[in-house]
């Protein structure tokens, strides 16, 4: 049988803020924020609500603040 693919639902959005620096995280920390396409210090990005995203988030809380966007 074949896995069924979670779509995100249209409209649902997460804001992405790096809030603290990537120093001093392990390299798989910094990888994840790097592929959440996070650089420098207070940059923002916008992905959907999907699981990975959230799972992402979840691996790397104490340097993100999220927030939802009303769309």
């Amino acid at each position: 049988m074949a896995a069924r693919r979670r779509r995100p639902v249209p409209g649902k959005k997460l804001r992405i803020t790096l809030t603290r620096s990537l120093i001093g995280l392990s390299p798989t920390q910094e990888a994840t924020v790097k592929a959440l396409g996070l650089r420098r210090m207070h940059q923002s990005v916008e992905h959907d609500d999907t699981p990975t995203i959230r799972g992402m988030v979840a691996a790397v809380p104490h340097v993100l603040q999220v927030s939802h966007e009303a769309q």
